[in-house]
C-alpha cells in the first residue's frame, strides 16, 4: 500500500468502527428497554448475559450497514477536502481510489462469515437457553437441535427426533419418554415417522414399552399405528423446523442431506444454506453500490443527502433480500437463485453506475 491507500484504509476503520459502535448502541439500547419491561424482576446478570450472548449475532447482521457507512463517508470526506479532485487529476479513478476501502471490506466480509458460522450459532443457543429458562421462566420451550437429533421436553415428556420437516408437521426417529409427577420413567414410545398435527400425533411402525413396579422387566408390544395427544405445549415443536440460525455451515448441509434421505422438505433449509453465504457478502456489495453516490454531493456540503442515500441503500438491499428468501422457502423460486439473486442484482446495478459516473 503507498501512502494515499494507507491514509484512505484509516479514514475508512475510523467511520467503520464509530458507525458500528453507534449501531450496536442504539439497537441494544432500544431493545433492552422492551426486553426489562417485558420481563420485570429479571436481575440485571442475566440480562447482562442475555445481550452478551445477542452481540455476535446482531454485530454479523450490522457489518454490511457500517461496511457502507463507512464507504460513503471515506469518499465523501475526501470529496468535501478537495482530496478526491487532485486525486482524479493525477489519473487515478474512482475504483482505484476505492480499492483498499474494498479490500477491507471484501476481509471484513470473510470475518463475518467464520463469525456466523462458527460463533453465532453457538450463541443462539446460550441465548435462547436463557431466554426460556430466565426470561420467560418456559423451559419446556427449549429445544437442542443438533446434526442428528432435535431433543425436546413438554412438561410431562422428553423426546428426541432424528428429522423434522421444514414446517414441522414431519418426523422420523422418534423415541419419547414419559414420566411420573416424580420424575420416574413409566412409559418409552418409539416410532419409525410421524404425522404432527397441533397436539394431535400419529405414529406409524413402533413400539410401547411400559415400566411398572410390578414387573421385574419392561412390557413392550408393537403397533403399526398409533394417535396420541401430546401436552398443548408441544404445538411449540413446529417453530423448530427454522433452525439454520442454529447450526454451522458444515452441520446444516449435513442436516439437509439427512432430511433429504428421510424424504422430507428441504426447501427452508437450503435457502439457509446458500443466504448464509450471500448475506456475508452484502456489505462488499452495499459498498460497490454506494460508490457512485459518494462523490456527486459531498463538496456541496451533502454529507446528510449521503447519510440518506445511505439509508435508502440498506432499507432497499434488505427488502429484496427478505423477499427473496420468502419466496425462496415458499418454494417459488429455487434456493440460490433466493439468496444470491440481491447480491447479482444491486452488484450488476452498482456497475452500470460506475460506468456511467465514468470517473
Amino acid at each position: 500500500m503507498n501512502r494515499i491507500d494507507r491514509y484512505t484504509s484509516w479514514l475508512f476503520f475510523g467511520y467503520f468502527m464509530g458507525g458500528l459502535l453507534i449501531f450496536l448502541t442504539l439497537f441494544t439500547a432500544v431493545d433492552a428497554m422492551s426486553t426489562i419491561s417485558e420481563y420485570k424482576g429479571v436481575s440485571t446478570t442475566t440480562i447482562f448475559t442475555y445481550y452478551l450472548y445477542s452481540f455476535p449475532d446482531i454485530i454479523s447482521k450490522l457489518l454490511p450497514v457500517a461496511c457502507l457507512l463507512g464507504t460513503i463517508l471515506t469518499l465523501t470526506n475526501l470529496n468535501k477536502n478537495n482530496e478526491l479532485v487532485a486525486l482524479f487529476s493525477s489519473g487515478m479513478s474512482l475504483l482505484r481510489i476505492a480499492t483498499p476501502v474494498l479490500f477491507w471490506v471484501t476481509l471484513i466480509s470473510l470475518g463475518g462469515y467464520f463469525m456466523t458460522d462458527r460463533l453465532v450459532p453457538r450463541a443462539n443457543t446460550q441465548k435462547n437457553y436463557i431466554l426460556y429458562y430466565e426470561l420467560k421462566k418456559e423451559p419446556h420451550r427449549f429445544s437442542t437441535v443438533k446434526t442428528n437429533k432435535i431433543w425436546y421436553r413438554t412438561k410431562d415428556a422428553i423426546f428426541n427426533i432424528k428429522t423434522l420437516s421444514a414446517k414441522g408437521d414431519r418426523a422420523q426417529g422418534l423415541t419419547m419418554y414419559f414420566f411420573s409427577d416424580a420424575w420416574d420413567l413409566i412409559q418409552m414410545i418409539t416410532a419409525h415417522d410421524v404425522e404432527i398435527k397441533g397436539s394431535q400425533w400419529l405414529l406409524n411402525t413402533g413400539t410401547v414399552t411400559l415400566f411398572t413396579k410390578d414387573s421385574s422387566f419392561p412390557l413392550t408390544t408393537d403397533f403399526k399405528t398409533k394417535s396420541i395427544v401430546m401436552a398443548e405445549d408441544s404445538k411449540d415443536l413446529q417453530s423448530a423446523g427454522q433452525t439454520a440460525e442454529m447450526m454451522s455451515q458444515g452441520e446444516l448441509k449435513h442436516f439437509i442431506m439427512k432430511n433429504k434421505d428421510a424424504g422430507l422438505d428441504t426447501i427452508a433449509y437450503e435457502v439457509g444454506y446458500q443466504s448464509k453465504f450471500s448475506f456475508a457478502f452484502a456489505g462488499l456489495v452495499m459498498s460497490l453500490l454506494g460508490l457512485p453516490f459518494s462523490v456527486g454531493r459531498g463538496r456541496s456540503g451533502g454529507t446528510m443527502i449521503n447519510l440518506g442515500i445511505c439509508l435508502g441503500l440498506v432499507f432497499a438491499y434488505y427488502v429484496m433480500y427478505s423477499s427473496g428468501i420468502t419466496l425462496g422457502q415458499h418454494g417459488s423460486i429455487p434456493p440460490v437463485a433466493a439468496a444470491w439473486a440481491p447480491n447479482i442484482l444491486m452488484t450488476g446495478l452498482a456497475l452500470v453506475l460506475l460506468k456511467r459516473l465514468k470517473r
